[in-house]
């Protein structure tokens, strides 16, 4: 594998010392781009995209032609896990995924298995390995799976949902099969993750979307649980590199600490928190990505400028954090508002790490 050329990326998550504060945004390669558009639109659906490793290595790269991003993420689906397990994932009008098997009973969960990386879902380790190739060590490639609890919440409701009606009836009624299929799947996304990592993935990032609809007793008990299992499995080095574990739960600034006590390197912060107070709280155990409002990117560009001024005045000096939006970024966006954005955090970041 080529040498790194840009590795801060990296080192800001193992809270090693930067020139500047890294910058990525989750969603970097999607829709508010018109040439992921024209690139979607050849590949006939977003499953077609995501199968074809050319394409899939065309959109991953897009953003870095136009951006000056410290990092590239995989361009895949958090939902490649349970369609490889036989629930036929599709994605209905504006890429709304739906499932045409959906989890119903305890002997569809014990019907589940594991599924192979490099069989069922080799496609996914072809775009790494295709991914990387290209990269040829411009930035470093981050791999990712949704967490068991979030796939589990699609898997059971059938898709998206507003009320988790039937995931929190399967957990409060049934206990021990949602513990089953959580166990499944955390051993599924081990072994997915392993195999991104042994293409050539160096970071992985799981992803817990749904984790803030569940009480503190139960985020702990039924995710974060089960985030643990993964880290604790997981390659820590390769290719004569640290592998870096981020994990980012939607809407659970409630159990920062609790987070930071896994196997994890970093955790994600979406906007509900302030970075500071989130940074005195974890204290010096993990780094920190986040955690720009997504929204701020529809404000003029002095607004947005500001914001990223403000967000790293709040972290301070020293290392340990990644600048990312609190969440991915919205289809609607302005791309030069983007520019502004990625541009501003190397500008005023310097001052930081002095």
């Amino acid at each position: 594998m080529s040498e790194l050329k840009n590795d801060r990326f990296l080192k800001a998550l193992m809270r090693e010392p930067v020139d500047m504060t890294p910058v990525w945004m989750m969603r970097q390669a999607g829709r508010y781009l018109p040439e992921y558009r024209a690139t979607r639109e050849k590949a006939g659906s977003f499953m077609d995209l995501c199968m074809n490793a050319e394409l899939a290595c065309e959109v991953t790269i897009q953003p870095l032609e136009r951006y000056a991003l410290d990092a590239a993420i995989l361009f895949s689906d958090i939902l490649t896990i349970p369609d490889a397990m036989g629930l036929q994932l599709r994605f209905a009008q504006g890429e709304v995924p739906k499932f045409d098997k959906p989890i119903c009973s305890a002997a569809d969960v014990k019907a589940l298995g594991v599924p192979d990386p490099e069989g069922e879902l080799q496609y996914v380790m072809n775009a790494v390995r295709t991914i990387r190739k290209e990269l040829d060590g411009r930035v470093p490639l981050i791999g990712f799976s949704g967490s068991p609890w979030t796939l589990a919440t699609y898997m059971v409701e059938g898709g998206s949902t507003k009320e988790f009606g039937k995931v929190k009836g399967m957990m409060f009624d049934d206990p021990h099969t949602m513990h089953t299929l959580l166990d499944t799947l955390a051993q599924s996304v081990t072994s997915y993750l392993n195999a991104q990592i042994a293409a050539g993935a160096q970071a992985v990032m799981i992803f817990d979307t749904w984790g803030g609809v569940l009480t503190p007793r139960d985020y702990k008990e039924f995710s974060l649980r089960y985030m643990q299992q993964i880290a604790s499995g997981l390659t820590r080095e390769n290719d004569g590199r640290k592998v870096p574990v981020v994990l980012f739960s939607k809407g659970a600034a409630g159990w920062l600490e609790a987070m930071a006590a896994t196997d994890c390197d970093a955790l994600g912060v979406d906007w509900t928190l302030d970075l500071g107070d989130a940074r005195a709280r974890v204290g010096d155990k993990v780094a920190l990505q986040g955690n720009m409002d997504p929204s701020i990117l529809y404000a003029k560009p002095e607004r947005i400028e500001q914001e990223v001024q403000t967000i790293l005045a709040s972290y301070g000096q020293g290392n340990g954090h990644v600048f990312n939006l609190g969440h991915g970024i919205h289809q609607h966006i302005d791309p030069e508002n983007v520019s502004v954005f990625i541009d501003a955090v190397h500008k005023h970041s310097k001052q930081y790490h002095q």
